[in-house]
């Protein structure tokens, strides 16, 4: 990847984590843990990827987008607002009764394609958007977002199973294997593991990526465009709480707010970060 291309994404990925921040400390409430582990993938999928806009953000055209791990919308909420399908102002109004910003992902809200937050549900849809796509012989790609403790839900392997059997190569699903949920280790909780087989055997084409690292990212999805005639699931590697210390790597930041001390310290993090960036 392009050296300037690569910093300026990491640097919107960076901003999109200060979103993240912003959001679930004026909510005092929320996922800031996994919502940080995928703010790389959005940045990607936003500003390579996908053909949106968010002008026009129910263009028939357009790539559909479907955060099946629902819990995670303040990162895909400061991807949208930074994207500008909405002002940044509405962050910081995250779950505050009658602000446009909920809990989980509404369909009301520019740019999101679907609501979610019942686990399983999101591929599930997926899958109907893929299967509509084909039907209509439609250009547009459908790509979905799932935790590594939501792929202990059956519904995702039902789903699974009927991607591969209808041939949904327009649809590419990521697994966020950050190794850890609510409860704990998905190792100790109920092991998904192995991902990556299981994937193979329901028929899916599967790769495996670093999910922090722009150039591994590049790669994936450029590997993906190539598959035809099953669909694709990229597995990557992530961090529970990238870029903020004190969340990265702890299960406790799964649905926990910061308060005002640590919202500052996170946001000393990221603003030093951003700064390393563009000097």
């Amino acid at each position: 990847m392009d050296a300037t291309i690569k910093k300026q994404l990491e640097i919107t990925a960076t901003e999109i984590r200060m979103g993240v921040i912003e959001g679930t400390f004026n909510a005092k409430s929320g996922h800031p843990g996994g919502s940080l582990s995928i703010c790389d993938l959005l940045t990607y999928l936003y500003w390579v990827k996908m053909n949106v806009n968010p002008s026009d953000p129910d263009m028939k055209e357009r790539d559909r987008f479907v955060l099946s791990k629902g819990h995670c919308a303040p990162a895909l909420y400061s991807t949208l607002a930074n994207k500008g399908f909405f002002d940044k102002e509405e962050l910081k109004s995250l779950r505050h009764i009658g602000a446009l910003l909920q809990g989980h992902p509404c369909i009301h809200i520019p740019g999101v394609d679907m609501s979610s937050g019942s686990l399983g549900q999101g591929i599930s849809v997926a899958c109907g958007m893929a299967l509509a796509g084909k039907t209509d012989n439609a250009d547009y790609k459908v790509y979905t977002v799932l935790g590594d403790g939501e792929i202990e839900e059956g519904q995702v392997w039902e789903a699974a199973m009927f991607a591969a059997h209808y041939k949904l190569d327009n649809l590419v699903a990521i697994v966020d294997n950050n190794g850890l949920q609510i409860d704990g280790p998905i190792s100790e909780v109920c092991s998904p593991e192995p991902i990556t087989d299981k994937f193979a055997a329901f028929g899916w084409h599967v790769i495996t990526m670093d999910a922090h690292d722009f150039d591994s990212i590049e790669k994936a999805f450029d590997e993906a465009e190539k598959i035809s005639g099953k669909p694709v699931v990229i597995v990557q590697k992530s961090t529970k709480g990238k870029g903020v210390s004190f969340m990265e790597n702890k299960c406790s930041w799964h649905g926990t707010a910061p308060n005002k001390e640590q919202y500052d310290q996170a946001m000393e993090e990221l603003n030093a970060r951003l700064a390393e960036l563009k000097a």
